[in-house]
This record gives C-alpha cells, sequence and structure tokens, in this order.
C-alpha cells in the first residue's frame, strides 16, 4: 500500500468513525426523499443518490423515495405531439396528457430508480399511490389574482389533484420486509379519475402521514438563503414564515418551504431542503454534524 492510499483509508476511516453517532441516532427513523431536480438526469448523480439510499437501509434507517419527473414529462409529450398549455404558470393536464404522466411516472422514472437502488444491494420496489389504495386525491381548485383588475380567477387544471387521504398500510409491511418503497406522485380519486400530484406535496403528505423523523426535498439550490445569498443552516417554522413575510425567500422557494412547514404540521420532526446536484447530499446530510441543506424544525 503506498503512503497516499495509506492516507486515504485513514481518511475514510475516520469518517465513518465520525458518522456513528448519527447511525444509531437514526436507527429504525423513518426518512422520505423526494428526489427529483437535475440529479435525476445525471447518471453519475442518480448512482450515487441509489447508493446513499442503499446504505440508509443497510444502517437501519428505513428509507422513502418519492420521485418527480417534470422534464420526463414534457419531453414525452413534445415526443409525441402533444402540446402543453400552461394557465398561471401551471400545467394544465387533461385526459390525454394524464395517461402520458402516468406512464412516464409510475412506468419508465419509477423503473429505473429502482434498479438502480436494486443495483447497488438492496430490495426497492415501484409505486404509485394507485397501489394498495396509498393515497386519494380530488380535483385541485387553484386560484389566481389578475394583477390588473385584482380580481380572483379559479383555475381549470383538469387532473391535477390534490391528496385528501393516505393510507400508511402497504408502506408499513413494506418496511417490515425490508424493501424499499419508490413511489410516484399519481393518484385516484374517488370520482374514478386518475390525478397528478405535485411531487413535493406527495412526499409530505407521505411524510405526514408515517410521522417520518425526517423529509429531505432534493432541490437545485443549496438551501434557503438569507438576503447576503447565505445559506441559512435552521429555521423554526415562526422564523421561515417571517423570512416569506419580508420577502428574504421569494419566488419558487415560498411554495416549497410552505410545503415543508405543512409537512411539520402533520407530525414530520424535520424538513430539509438541500442540493440534489451535490453527490452523496443525502448522507452528507443525515450522517455529518453540520448537514447538507436548511433544516426546517417546529
Amino acid at each position: 500500500m503506498t503512503d497516499t492510499e495509506a492516507e486515504n483509508s485513514e481518511i475514510q476511516a475516520k469518517l465513518l468513525s465520525q458518522a456513528l453517532p448519527y447511525m444509531q441516532r437514526y436507527e429504525d427513523c423513518t426518512i422520505v426523499v423526494k428526489y427529483g431536480g437535475h440529479a435525476m438526469g445525471d447518471p453519475e448523480l442518480g448512482q450515487a443518490f441509489a447508493r446513499d439510499v442503499a446504505l440508509l437501509k443497510q444502517s437501519g434507517v428505513n428509507p422513502i423515495v418519492v420521485h418527480g419527473g417534470g422534464p420526463q414529462i414534457a419531453a414525452m409529450l413534445t415526443q409525441i405531439g402533444i402540446e402543453s398549455k400552461f394557465e398561471g404558470g401551471l400545467r394544465v393536464t387533461d385526459e390525454k396528457t394524464v395517461e402520458i404522466v402516468e406512464m412516464v411516472l409510475a412506468g419508465s422514472i419509477n423503473k429505473e430508480i429502482v434498479a438502480m437502488i436494486n443495483a447497488e444491494g438492496e430490495w426497492a420496489i415501484g409505486l404509485c399511490g394507485k397501489d394498495g389504495n396509498m393515497v386519494f386525491a380530488e380535483k385541485a381548485h387553484k386560484t389566481v389574482v389578475d394583477p390588473d383588475s385584482n380580481i380572483e380567477r379559479i383555475l381549470d387544471l383538469g387532473f391535477v389533484g390534490d391528496i385528501v387521504e393516505v393510507d400508511r398500510t402497504l408502506i408499513d409491511l413494506l418496511a417490515k420486509s425490508e424493501m424499499i418503497p419508490v413511489i410516484a406522485p399519481v393518484a385516484p380519486g374517488r370520482d374514478g379519475h386518475t390525478y397528478n400530484i405535485n411531487a413535493d406535496i406527495f412526499a409530505g403528505a407521505i411524510a405526514g402521514a408515517l410521522s417520518a423523523t425526517r423529509l429531505l426535498f432534493l432541490t437545485d439550490v443549496p438551501g434557503v438563503l438569507d438576503g447576503d445569498g447565505n445559506l441559512i443552516k435552521q429555521l423554526s417554522v415562526a422564523e421561515a414564515r417571517a423570512l416569506i413575510a419580508d420577502g428574504t425567500i421569494s419566488g419558487g422557494m415560498i411554495p416549497k418551504v410552505e410545503t415543508c412547514i405543512e409537512a411539520i404540521e402533520s407530525g414530520v420532526e424535520g424538513v430539509v431542503i438541500l442540493n440534489g446536484k451535490t453527490a452523496h447530499a443525502v448522507l452528507l446530510e443525515i450522517f455529518t454534524k453540520h448537514g447538507a441543506g436548511t433544516l426546517i424544525v417546529r
């Protein structure tokens, strides 16, 4: 063994030793990970993510993956000649579109993630909200305010849904069977229709129903930033709301932080927004002292 190899081995041993208290801290705990963003389109980041999930399971953690797939859906719609329509910045999901959404989310993307985790030596199983009546949804009712008239208008987004019920029975059975659920955000309605659910909202609802110890949102940014662009390591719910009110949290980060708050209020211990473009971001957050993103707690 060369001096460099010996030095690297010592570093690896030290890192494992430092991680041990955190492994013990999260043993038998449920961690829900919302997987999306650029990490899904990068093979190396995808493999690193799959390895992280496998290592969580091997460390005694109960990981559950919820994934998105907006870019992949858009690409498939373009490929088959279906024009994407938007209302108030949100995609309208008509009957043809929701079929493609289900095919891409619960089909190709879901099975690709399952295969990646299985390749790391664990047993992952692909699901969506329809399986085992896990999730029921109803038609979402979104409103926008016209900037000129200041009149509120109700948007018809088609088969975009809001979650009304989560049954944890199937997820609990899989956890006892040492399997890792990988869940696509598609759910049935009591009206017989299929609904496309925002993946962040879906992950929050699953984590809340399970009273998860952590919900991790893998995003395209490091986390919540302060007015100077520096990462905020931890926020309480009250502090997060104050930052929304004063404009520090703005744009697309607002609905993500609001989803974090809703998850905490539904029973999740803590929610983390972190950068999915960082290799092994999940392990850095869970098994290191300082974490890798912004932790929001009650």
